[in-house]
């Protein structure tokens, strides 16, 4: 059962919606413990200086490295003088258009869900925002940080994303291999083979098509073990063949090769379709005076 981890109001010009927050994304992994490999015991982690001293919890402070091994020491209370004061309210700036957001802005995402009293006013902008199309842009205090946010529709529902700042995005010239290229000829022939295998992969995007693999293959590992079992993993091929292939001749054939897999799912659908169809006839065979009568074609 989910938890409201917060709970305050939007506040949208002089209109305030109690609202509470429940986190929207469930994050899955699988995690490990580290144990002695000799007992199968838990190893706990202790916390030592750099001298090697195990240091009691009350003897650490926070300190802010300034130079190599050069430390800033901060208090606790230095740090609560300056945290955003607390505040209860999700406070709407701007109305954008969800285009204008670039994806890499969006963080975590959350649910908010209208006190009992509060559902009529909470309805009422959840339906505007959605006729408009447009997305919120808010600021919030949740655990002593300040947070951008964007507030969209989803459904009948508004789902809140909190946002990282722009100076937090690294840019892409930064990264090495993304310095703007050198003079690079694209042939028009290349280009519309491209094109062309993009459209024949293209399909509506349906969430449901993809699972973690690994994840899924390493529970299948542990349970496996657990109960005193093998399992082996069943990986896919790949072609470790590193010689330089024809671009051109590449991308035709994958062009090729997508055109045939869409063929094939058509036609199992077809089949898939025929099959059901022919079920369904021979439930709707009319009965008679307590005899069923079919009729051949």
């Amino acid at each position: 059962m989910a938890r409201a981890i917060w709970s305050g109001a939007i506040s949208f010009g002089l209109v305030t919606v109690p609202v509470k927050l429940y986190p929207a994304i469930s994050r899955k992994s699988v995690r490990f413990n580290q144990l002695d490999s000799r007992t199968n015991s838990r190893v706990r982690q202790r916390r030592v200086n750099s001298q090697g001293d195990e240091v009691p919890y009350d003897q650490i402070v926070k300190g802010y490295e300034v130079s190599k091994d050069t430390y800033v020491v901060v208090t606790d209370e230095e740090l609560a003088a300056l945290a955003p004061k607390s505040s209860r309210m999700i406070e709407i700036t701007d109305f954008v258009s969800e285009a204008d957001i670039d994806p890499v802005f969006y963080d975590s995402a959350y649910y908010l869900v209208p006190d009992e009293l509060a559902r009529k006013s909470y309805m009422l902008l959840t339906q505007a925002m959605s006729e408009s199309g447009r997305v919120a842009i808010a600021s919030f205090v949740m655990r002593t940080k300040q947070y951008l946010a964007a507030v969209r529709t989803v459904g009948d529902a508004l789902m809140m994303s909190t946002m990282v700042y722009p100076d937090e995005i690294v840019p892409g010239d930064e990264i090495p291999g993304l310095e703007p290229p050198e003079a690079i000829e694209v042939t028009e022939a290349e280009l519309a083979m491209a094109s062309a295998l993009i459209d024949s992969l293209t399909s509506e995007f349906d969430p449901e098509k993809y699972q973690d693999l690994h994840r899924q293959q390493v529970l299948e590992l542990v349970e496996a073990k657990a109960v005193g079992q093998e399992y082996t993993a069943e990986f896919p091929a790949f072609d470790d063949n590193d010689d330089v292939i024809d671009l051109l001749a590449a991308l035709e054939a994958s062009v090729n090769a997508a055109k045939a897999s869409k063929a094939a799912k058509a036609s199992k659908a077809a089949k898939a379709s025929k099959a059901a169809k022919a079920s369904e006839a021979v439930s709707n065979i009319g009965e008679g005076d307590g005899e069923i009568t079919a009729r051949s074609a």
